[in-house]
């Protein structure tokens, strides 16, 4: 959401989403950054947000803006604020001095050391280099987050929209970026989280992107707008069937392990064993969030 559009602000609450976070950087104009922050402190402050994850995206370090970012919204914001995205980062050491700088907030603002996380988005080349430290470069750090269209600006693409599909070239142009920076969350316990599919009404060339980064592995992605919010829900959401089926594999895996002191069983024409239920787990855990029930439609 824009910080600087108070319609939009208003209107956020409504749209089903997990998380939503209030933008300071990309899509507020230069002339209206600081103004915004008051409109951002308001609307988090004022608005029933529900159980969602609250997020401010600050301005990059390589701006004025930054710590004035900081410092107003979360100052003012109060608890209800979660999180602080840190945009186009380059460096471990940029996390860091976000760490630092949300500290010294904290401790003059009376709010629990430690209570904003930080997401960090990988936009450029060598946001993407260092990516593995940057990954683990705070105990703050709960998310990263692909930047497509500023990436394929860094790489100097021939393209003019990002997070599309490129239909000139044989593949999936940001298969190795995805991965990389997918492998560099797990390994650092991290959620990942895919950017934006900037065509807003192609929803069906949405729902292809969305299962390309659902199937490596990815979290979630993110959505410019209700109409997505829905496609998003549905592709990252498990289906009954896969909800079942997990649940029966853990029902399954147990009675072998417990009960027949087994490690591993057949489960129809499969054999299951520890891997198994450790797939089986994600596919309930994210089953129950999506307020999925055992056998319901």
């Amino acid at each position: 959401m824009p910080g600087s559009n108070e319609r939009f602000l208003e209107k956020g609450p409504g749209v089903p989403a997990d998380m939503t976070f209030l933008d300071l950087e990309d899509s507020v104009a230069p002339l209206e950054k600081e103004s915004a922050r008051a409109k951002v402190v308001d609307a988090i402050k004022n608005q029933d947000w529900g159980e969602r994850v609250m997020c401010v995206r600050v301005n990059a370090w390589d701006t004025k803006w930054t710590y004035g970012d900081v410092i107003e919204v979360v100052a003012n914001a109060g608890e209800r604020l979660d999180e602080v995205m840190l945009p186009k980062t380059q460096s471990a050491a940029e996390v860091v001095a976000l760490d630092l700088l949300l500290t010294q907030v904290e401790v003059n603002a009376g709010l629990s050391p430690g209570h904003i996380g930080i997401e960090a988005q990988i936009e450029t080349t060598r946001g993407l280099i260092n990516v593995e430290e940057i990954c683990a470069a705070s105990p703050r750090l709960e998310t990263i987050v692909f930047g497509p269209a500023d990436f394929a600006a860094s790489m100097e693409m021939p393209v003019l929209t990002g997070g599309v599909s490129i239909a000139e070239y044989p593949g999936d142009h940001f298969h190795y970026v995805l991965s990389k920076i997918l492998m560099a969350g797990r390994a650092n316990g991290l959620q990942v989280i895919d950017g934006p599919f900037l065509r807003i009404r192609e929803l069906d060339s949405l729902r292809e992107y969305c299962n390309r980064a659902r199937t490596l592995g990815y979290d979630g992605k993110w959505a410019l707008n209700p109409d997505q919010v829905t496609v998003l829900n549905e592709v990252f959401s498990p289906t009954q069937e896969q909800y079942d089926r997990a649940l029966a594999i853990l029902a399954a895996y147990r009675q072998a392990t417990e009960d027949e002191r087994r490690g591993a069983v057949m489960f129809g024409d499969e054999m299951i064993d520890e891997a198994s239920r450790k797939m089986a787990v994600k596919f309930v855990t994210r089953g129950e969030r999506a307020g999925l029930t055992p056998g319901s439609d």
